[in-house]
């Protein structure tokens, strides 16, 4: 599978955190994707109802915290046990009407994220060094914003979902998992918050990206990521 390089000429690159890469203190908050891929995009995507706070760190920043839901944390009862490891092939969003198929992928050589071909920019990605969708730890789907080729991508309206939106990612194993949406997060390219994306934990928890904010016309890009932060939920 062709990959390509996140950011290049659309903005900087973007290094993650997992089992194939090493995060220095250096990488922290420099992490970025570079998915503004429309020359001139048809509308600017849906933006969080909230930016990001402070980005969390110390003793704060442990395995085992969470974005917090309306303003309290998401208690550990409250999280079913993972599931077995198993490669997601799908994920569905239904306030956003997002029914894409998942492909693997994993780092280029220097490091950064690979990101789906731009002829692909309808599907997205899972980052397979990371836990995948339903396993205990942090699994990572990444996805285009818009397209030169397609126009608006398959992450084109995430920034429009909130707090208890939910969303399921069917598995190779025929056993889905579904999260509901604990916050969504605006961060600026050069603040990208990596440990709590790819950092580690001890909960079954799903983060979704892609570009977010005014695309910048002279850079050809996007200034900011969303990032959505979910729990996965019991079976109902």
């Amino acid at each position: 599978m062709t990959t390509t390089r996140a950011g290049g000429r659309h903005g900087r690159p973007w290094r993650a955190a997992g089992a194939a890469v090493v995060v220095t203190t250096a990488m922290i908050g420099a992490g970025m994707i570079g998915f503004a891929l429309q020359t001139t995009p048809p509308a600017r995507p849906p933006q969080p109802l909230a930016q990001a706070g402070p980005e969390v760190s110390g003793p704060a920043a442990t395995a085992t915290a969470v974005p917090p839901v309306d303003g309290q944390p998401v208690g550990q009862g409250d999280v079913p046990a993972g599931l077995a490891r198993s490669a997601p092939t799908s994920i569905e969003i239904p306030r956003i009407g997002v029914n894409a198929t998942v492909l693997s992928l994993g780092t280029n050589p220097d490091g950064t994220v690979q990101v789906p071909p731009l002829e692909q920019a309808d599907q997205a990605g899972w980052y397979e060094p990371g836990a995948s969708p339903g396993e205990t730890g942090n699994a990572v789907i990444v996805g285009h914003v818009d397209s030169a080729k397609l126009g608006p991508a398959v992450f084109f309206d995430l920034g429009s979902l909130v707090p208890g939106d939910t969303i399921t990612v069917r598995r190779a194993d025929g056993q889905p998992a579904t999260f509901q949406v604990d916050s969504v997060k605006s961060y600026p390219k050069t603040a990208f918050p990596t440990e709590l994306v790819y950092g580690p934990s001890d909960r079954p928890s799903l983060r979704v990206v892609t570009c977010g904010g005014q695309f910048d016309e002279a850079a050809k890009s996007y200034p900011d990521n969303i990032v959505v932060f979910a729990t996965l939920v019991a079976d109902r």
